[in-house]
């Protein structure tokens, strides 16, 4: 590891139908991050196109590309140009009928660095992820980058401690979650309140339980459901950086947003020596843990 001090931003966006006017959004967003010191960008699920998976529509297979492809090769050169490591989301298109939902790592020299295949994939009203998306075959495994090992997540796998737990336990040296969720317009103010607390406790509670400093890069905005499946998704943004205590270094609400943390990745060795976890976990004890459910 190069630097145990990073700066990193956050990129959270709106999504529109133009998929060029989103890509130079992005573009343009990590031209800026760059241009003020960012080590790394981080940036929103899926963030090439709208939120495509609130309906079941064959014709949205087209949306797919490969890796590499076009997008991949854009980013490239945005990570090389810019000296920068990048966290992008794709729509992959693996083989004819074989897609996935797929962060790819680029490296300060341009190059993919790694690649994560979503693991847990939703099928609920508006997340209708199981009709697109083959579950991830690549395991939690952190990517190395020339400023670390990055442990990269995708959206749903956040609520599940397990995966956070796997991606510590194999080196990780930050959690990282490229994310798309939101709100139904129908839901009361009062579970508008409950759903964001569960969201930003559960994913803080990652922090603490692992002691890594972790990323959240939400997109933002209302998008109809054009296939008229569900009711709209009002993603709500609200993207945050915690340190290794779950501490929040750096947050925004739901207006689109650029913006940095600075994390350093020694704090990890010392806050584990105060709250040994890993040292104190009885896997002798936790084989049930590989059974669906304790009858």
């Amino acid at each position: 590891m190069a630097n145990s001090k990073l700066k990193v931003t956050v990129v959270q966006h709106s999504c529109t139908d133009d998929i060029n006017a989103n890509q130079q959004q992005i573009k343009s967003a990590i031209i800026q991050a760059a241009n003020q010191g960012a080590n790394l960008v981080v940036l929103p699920e899926l963030h090439n196109t709208l939120y495509f998976c609130q309906s079941e529509k064959q014709e949205n297979f087209d949306l797919a590309e490969t890796i590499p492809g076009p997008s991949t090769e854009q980013l490239s050169e945005l990570a090389n140009d810019y000296d920068c490591v990048i966290v992008a989301s794709l729509f992959e298109k693996r083989a004819p009928g074989l897609y996935h939902n797929t962060a790819i790592v680029f490296d300060t020299d341009g190059s993919i660095a790694g690649t994560y295949r979503k693991m847990h994939i939703p099928d609920d009203p508006g997340y209708y992820e199981k009709y697109y998306f083959a579950a991830g075959d690549l395991g939690f495994q952190p990517i190395n980058t020339s400023i670390g090992k990055l442990g990269v997540l995708i959206c749903w796998d956040q609520w599940f401690p397990e995966a956070a737990r796997l991606m510590a336990l194999a080196g990780a040296e930050i959690l990282i979650y490229p994310t798309a969720i939101g709100w139904s317009p129908e839901d009361s103010k009062q579970q508008k309140s409950i759903e964001l607390d569960a969201w930003v406790t559960i994913q803080r509670a990652h922090a603490i339980a692992n002691g890594l400093p972790l990323v959240v890069a939400n997109r933002c905005g209302l998008e109809e459901d054009f296939g008229n499946q569900s009711n709209k998704i009002d993603f709500w943004g609200n993207s945050f950086v915690t340190g290794c205590q779950g501490e929040i270094l750096g947050q925004v609400k739901s207006q689109p947003a650029i913006f940095s943390a600075n994390i350093n990745l020694t704090q990890s060795e010392s806050v584990r020596r105060s709250w040994p976890f890993l040292r104190d976990r009885r896997v002798d004890a936790y084989y049930d843990l590989l059974r669906q459910y304790i009858d």
